[in-house]
Parts: structure tokens; sequence; C-alpha cells
């Protein structure tokens, strides 16, 4: 039985700035560059980010982040899971635990933008089990077609 950690990273060590480097290989491989809103090490370090991994243990098996865009509203960004780990409870974990620290930080909402390509239909399948529903582009985005936007109202508790 595996145990996974998930805590703060500083994003200092080279096996996370290669982890982010294969999520910003497969942004690129399946979304036009206007499309691609991944955001690379130096928009992961700035001051309204909070970035955390996930390891198994001495593994790194996954990765995910938030980022404050309003006083009570923040995005959820780079969230990646390690491919030999995908559908083992990994994202579900990390997922619940950057929701229950935005709650904790005060916000109201979290929003997300991910692909409509059929390479995202897990990540979005994810997110609607965790309560997220579709919604306009929010935050500067544009309405894209390559793009999805999906908004997770943390004062209400989903149905799983």
């Amino acid at each position: 039985m595996s145990t996974l950690t998930i805590a703060v990273d500083d994003l200092s060590g080279p096996e996370v700035a290669a982890f982010l480097d294969e999520h910003l290989q497969d942004m690129r491989a399946t979304s036009p560059p206007e499309s691609k809103h991944a955001l690379d090490l130096d928009g992961l370090r700035s001051p309204e980010v909070v970035f955390w991994t996930v390891h198994d243990g001495g593994d790194l098996v996954g990765c995910g982040a938030l980022k404050r865009i309003g006083v009570r509203h923040a995005e959820l960004k780079s969230m990646r899971t390690r491919a030999a780990r995908k559908r083992s409870g990994v994202a579900s974990a990390l997922l619940e635990h950057i929701l229950g620290e935005a709650r904790r930080s005060g916000f109201d909402r979290v929003s997300l933008e991910t692909g409509s390509a059929e390479f995202f239909a897990p990540a979005r399948a994810l997110y609607a089990k965790f309560g997220f529903v579709y919604c306009e582009p929010f935050a500067g985005y544009e309405l894209d077609p390559n793009s999805v936007f999906m908004t997770r109202d943390l004062l209400v508790s989903p149905v799983r």
C-alpha cells in the first residue's frame, strides 16, 4: 500500500523542474500556442501561487498549484500525475487537498481552464467528480475552442 505525502514545494529541485517540463511539453503537443495556459517555473514561483508536490515514498508522482486571482477566488493550475500513476488516486488526493487548502485560505471559489480535446477528458471527468461545473471564461481568459472553463463554489458541498 502506498502512502502519499502532499507538501508545499519551493520549485527549486531538478526533479520538479523536469516533471514540470514534461507537463509543458504535453501542453505544447496537445494545444496550439495561443491556447496553452500552463505556467512555467517562473510563473509558478509568483507570490500569488502556492505549489504542491505529491510523493509516494521518495518518488514524485504528482503536482498542482493554486493561484490567487481575486480576494476570494483562486485558479487551479498545473495539475499533473506521473503517467505510470494515472487513475491510481494521486490526482483525487491532491485535488481534495488543494480544495481544503483553498477553503482554509478564505477562498469561496476555485476555477480552472483545461483543454477541450479528448486528451483532457480524464481531467474534465475528475473535476466534475469534485463538483466543478462548466462556466464562462474568467480572469482575462477569452472564449477559445481549445479551452474549457470550470468552476467550483467552495461554500457548497459537491455530491459525489
